[in-house]
């Protein structure tokens, strides 16, 4: 294997941060990837598509729409599921004092909502809960994740989808609160996996040392959530380990297993991604996934639903 790139996103509980930060590829591995950051998914499937990645830790739906478009694509490994939670301002109701997705969206009618980049997982996720509930919501999309509660401060719009780190950093920095949590925007939801182009299948060898780092890396954080958080502190260095612990907690779902369930999920969102006018065609699992080399790693039960030493909190 000679040199790659790898893509990677800033999302915290991602294995890219703690393989990278630890140097686990070039100590173990004896290779040198070169990293490079993205905004979204969406940005990544676009590097995929010019042929300057290599592999990358995504959201599925956006890879699926690269993969619609010929964009040669394969899911080889999981990574985590439901990444997806919805905040806004205190003065709204949430899940846990509505018990239903429809009253919580209605007392957005009229209004406007912020999500990550179009395509992106989160916007799926919204724009079809909006749709199928039927109101007149305005869904304003943003290039990084990062301006979106800053928007909801200054009242650009009402509330926002994104991930648990968006959620976390609302409640401590702009008085938000969660008010759909993870679990009920859409049930175990592939919130990232590993992709490659489909050229890499053939370096069998790699991918089978990169994922097991990556399943290692899936065990610290379920296992040694403490240390974990530390590694990623350091390595992002604008939050401290317990704005990062807070992150891992709040959907404490890791595994690098494909098991039916992750991938039954998964392809529940062709028809609404074709609803939604993102894909053309008609994808089938073989088109998304190769679990050929995961299920040799991981031949026992998945992880997902085993938080380890994570404590979800009352709101995950």
């Amino acid at each position: 294997m000679k040199q790659f790139t790898i893509g990677y996103l800033s999302t915290m509980y991602h294995t890219s941060h703690l393989i990278r930060a630890q140097r686990w590829i070039e100590k173990e591995l004896h290779l040198f990837p070169a990293w490079e950051l993205f905004p979204t998914g969406p940005a990544m499937v676009e590097a995929f598509a010019a042929g300057s990645l290599d592999l990358g830790y995504i959201g599925l739906p956006p890879a699926m729409i690269g993969i619609d478009k010929g964009i040669p694509l394969i899911c080889i490994a999981g990574g985590h599921a439901e990444g997806t939670v919805m905040i806004a301002a205190r003065r709204y109701q949430s899940y846990d004092e509505l018990k239903s997705i429809g009253r919580v969206l209605g007392q957005f009618k009229g209004r406007r909502l912020g999500s990550p980049a179009k395509g992106s997982i989160h916007d799926v996720i919204i724009r079809n809960l909006v749709a199928e509930s039927g109101l007149e919501v305005t869904i304003d999309n943003y290039p990084w994740t990062d301006l979106v509660p800053e928007a909801i401060e200054a009242g650009e719009i009402e509330g926002a989808v994104g991930t648990p780190a968006l959620a976390v950093l609302g409640a401590r920095e702009y008085g938000t609160n969660t008010i759909i949590p993870p679990r009920h925007l859409w049930p175990f939801n592939p919130s990232y996996g590993i992709v490659v182009r489909s050229q890499l299948l053939s370096e069998r060898k790699f991918l089978k040392d990169f994922l097991t780092l990556h399943e290692r890396a899936c065990n610290q954080i379920r296992e040694h959530p403490g240390e974990a958080a530390a590694v990623v502190a350091h390595a992002v260095k604008v939050v401290n380990s317990s704005f990062v612990m807070e992150v891992f907690a709040l959907s404490p779902k890791y595994c690098s297993a494909l098991p039916e369930s992750y991938r039954r999920s998964t392809m529940s969102f062709v028809t609404t991604l074709k609803k939604l006018g993102y894909l053309a065609g008609d994808l089938v699992e073989q088109d998304v996934f190769d679990t050929l080399i995961i299920d040799a790693i991981h031949p026992e039960p998945d992880h997902y639903s085993h938080p380890g030493r994570l404590l979800s909190p009352r709101s995950s």
